[in-house]
């Protein structure tokens, strides 16, 4: 009878290639004989070399990682890896490296729950005192801070965890249930005031109706100092119903000018006069396609112009506001599609205009289909990493929001050209 091949590490017996018992791990069959013995003893000394490659990359990963403390998990099924894996060698020094780093790094995990302990500690005091603070608002947003750092701040031991858990927040649901009677509060009271104002609207126009004008005159000027002291409303109700008085006192006054034969001629602000024709002026020269970069850099110093004069006016009018803005983002819009039509289409002006609108119409749906794809990926980022919230944030999405619908509306308008150019 043959005596069963062997080397250091295992044997062969019976057709099977066994791994010779180590440290606590019994003998155990890894595989089977197929040409020879000395060939299956070979391939499995030969794929040891894989277990100790692993090994050693693990522990370079620990070495160059900063945050070490997340490896424990893979050094602990490296260990398992390494007691179930199907090689002939010396696994007794590969095993004692894991040992010595699970050591170090429980140590070093625990080390970091200590610090994690006294930082969610703190966060908890810190998430206390704000929630006693007045300014709900400001303390909202303080808090959504604290909650912040929180997510961000690493796992405590197990004893501790659902205890601070639990009594952070305990701190946030009170402050949101305060928060909650503060908003329903501030809201009747700004129902109230809406109800105040709305009823002085009414007041004029019963006035006007009256028969006494003289006597309803000296009433809607009463009615007129009223109004300003009724304050605190949310800017776009503080506006419409603003617009919806002044309204009401135009047509009074239109009828009282009326009767007593006054010719009144109403004052136009030389400021909005500006702004207005700043904005009407930038709307012709959008037209312009040729001059766009000098139309370009005349909105942009419109902007800062527009910035001057509209802080010296008090109730300024929004919806020329949005206009003006309206148009700045078209020119910018226009004048970045051309720049970048310009280095393939040098003498795009010099083109027929079906065929500049139709590489007009290719390049502005690339970059706008290019925009909103980037955008979308932002926002799945921004909301994986919880900072949809940060104002930073919503502020780039909106803006890259507002840059991509101008860039449709354009499109729509060359394509509604281009249409009425085909079929006339």
């Amino acid at each position: 009878m043959n005596q069963p091949t062997s080397n250091e590490f295992g044997f062969c017996r019976d057709g099977k290639v066994f791994i010779n018992a180590y440290l606590s791990f019994p003998e155990r069959e890894i595989g089977f004989v197929r040409n020879s013995e000395e060939e299956a003893l070979a391939y499995f000394v030969k794929r040891f070399d894989l277990a100790v490659s692993k090994v050693k990359g693990l522990s370079a990963e620990i070495e160059a990682a900063q945050n070490k403390g997340s490896f424990l998990t893979k050094v602990l099924q490296m260990q398992t890896y390494l007691i179930e894996f199907d090689g002939l060698g010396d696994f007794k020094p590969l095993l004692a490296e894991l040992e010595k780093h699970e050591a170090y790094l429980k140590e070093l995990i625990q080390a970091n729950q200590v610090k994690n302990l006294e930082i969610k500690r703190a966060l908890i005091q810190d998430a206390k005192e704000i929630s006693e603070e007045e300014d709900v608002v400001e303390a909202t947003d303080k808090l959504m801070e604290v909650k912040m750092k929180w997510v961000k701040t690493g796992p405590v031991d197990k004893q501790f965890q659902d205890q601070l858990t639990a009594e952070f927040q305990e701190v946030l649901d009170a402050f949101f249930l305060k928060r909650r009677a503060y908003f329903e509060d501030k809201n009747r009271q700004i129902d109230e005031k809406i109800l105040i104002l709305q009823g002085y609207i009414d007041n004029v126009h019963q006035l006007r109706k009256a028969e006494d004008i003289d006597d309803s005159v000296v009433k809607v000027k009463e009615i007129q100092k009223e109004w300003k002291n009724v304050i605190g409303l949310p800017p776009k109700k503080q506006s419409m119903l603003w617009k919806n008085f002044k309204k009401a006192n135009d047509m009074f006054f239109e009828k009282y000018n009326r009767i007593k034969g006054i010719d009144y001629k109403p004052r136009i602000d030389p400021r909005v006069l500006e702004l207005t024709t700043m904005t009407g002026e930038l709307e012709l020269k959008l037209r312009d396609q040729v001059n766009i970069v000098a139309t370009a850099d005349l909105a942009k110093a419109y902007l800062v112009k527009w910035k001057e004069i509209s802080s010296q006016i008090k109730n300024m009018d929004r919806s020329l506001a949005e206009r003006f803005r309206t148009i700045c983002d078209k020119i910018f819009e226009m004048n970045y599609l051309l720049r970048v039509i310009s280095y393939r289409h040098a003498n795009l002006n010099e083109k027929p205009r079906i065929e500049q609108l139709k590489i007009m119409i290719n390049q502005m749906d690339y970059m706008a289909k290019k925009e909103k794809g980037e955008l979308e990926s932002f926002m799945a980022e921004s909301e994986a990493t919880r900072m949809m919230e940060d104002k930073i944030t919503l502020s780039k999405i909106n803006t890259q929001k507002r840059k991509i619908s101008m860039k449709e509306i354009l499109l729509t308008g060359f394509k509604e050209e281009l249409d009425q150019l085909l079929n006339s």
